[in-house]
């Protein structure tokens, strides 16, 4: 059997999978997204990554404003769609994931039952995870917490940030979830319940006032804190000079140092030239890249040429 397939999904992550289901030869009815916006100084209406993708195929789109509406319910029954799959999309009614006969299944970018939320990438290198994955899983009324399909798993290496480890789960979970749909479409994959967490990883939305640093925190704490949000949303800080001008600034890429020093938390430690640090109370951290509001991202050497930071003082 070849299932016949609605695809749901909005971002970049989700467009991996849909290349791969296309590429398989597997029949897509059509592809739900969100709505066009407009967006920006000019308000230019912006598309979604997988209806750009939708419409460079020639895959029929929906794009309902709300997922109870008597019409787009109607016009999704209308489809006679074996299965629905979901990649980083909303989250759904029952009257809409309980509707096809092989069920609603969805790709989550973490090892389920860890890091169930809106942020697992994030989040599992905030935390100082050493590995990550992706989950197929069947939805129901309870967010993330629906019965097992397949899982892979990747390391988390010292090199990686948010958006490494992005591409890599997108690609891994296109892959799962092929497999996923011949599995279910041939009768093989039966969905298992999740195992019980003592001690849950939640992965809430990232908000911007949850982006700034704290410097009271541990060198590689820190570390990690940039690097789960680079290169989106990016962790930001902020520094002072001494006429009480402030710069605000997002940092991408930082190196941290376990060390013993005397230097208060938030000193700023440079050679005015190449190095950039910062004190913390075991050691230092080392800014690499950066942005200054308004402006594009540079190094540290960049902004050093470019601002005599003497007696300036980080916001701490």
């Amino acid at each position: 059997m070849t299932p016949r397939i609605v695809f749901m999904g909005t971002p970049d992550f989700a467009v991996s999978s849909l290349d791969a289901i296309v590429k398989a030869r597997f029949e897509v009815a059509a592809v739900v997204t969100v709505p066009d916006r407009k967006s920006g100084r000019g308000q230019r209406v912006s598309t979604s990554p997988v209806k750009d993708y939708a419409l460079e195929h020639g895959l029929p789109i929906l794009q309902p404003e709300k997922l109870r509406d008597p019409l787009f319910i109607e016009e999704l029954r209308s489809l006679a769609a074996d299965i629905f799959v979901v990649v980083a999309f909303r989250m759904l009614p029952q009257v809409v994931w309980s509707m096809p006969p092989l069920g609603t299944f969805n790709l989550h970018a973490s090892l389920l039952p860890h890091y169930r939320g809106a942020a697992p990438i994030n989040w599992a290198i905030i935390n100082g995870e050493t590995e990550s994955g992706v989950t197929t899983f069947m939805l129901n009324e309870r967010i993330d917490e629906g019965e097992m399909l397949l899982q892979a798993a990747t390391p988390i290496t010292d090199t990686d940030n948010a958006g490494t480890l992005h591409d890599r789960l997108a690609a891994m979970g296109a892959s799962l979830v092929v497999d996923t749909l011949h599995g279910l479409a041939e009768g093989t994959l039966h969905p298992r319940p999740q195992p019980p967490l003592a001690m849950p990883s939640p992965a809430p939305k990232i908000f911007k006032a949850d982006c700034a640093i704290d410097w009271h925190g541990s060198s590689k704490k820190i570390h990690d804190f940039v690097r789960g949000l680079s290169p989106y949303p990016a962790a930001n800080a902020a520094m002072t000079d001494s006429h009480g001008n402030s710069i605000d600034m997002k940092i991408f890429d930082t190196q941290y140092e376990s060390c013993v020093h005397e230097e208060p938390v938030g000193t700023i430690v440079t050679d005015n030239k190449n190095t950039l640090k910062i004190a913390v109370k075991d050691g230092f951290v080392k800014i690499l890249t950066l942005q200054i509001s308004g402006k594009r991202k540079i190094t540290a050497s960049e902004f050093l040429r470019g601002y005599n930071i003497n007696n300036w003082k980080l916001t701490i």
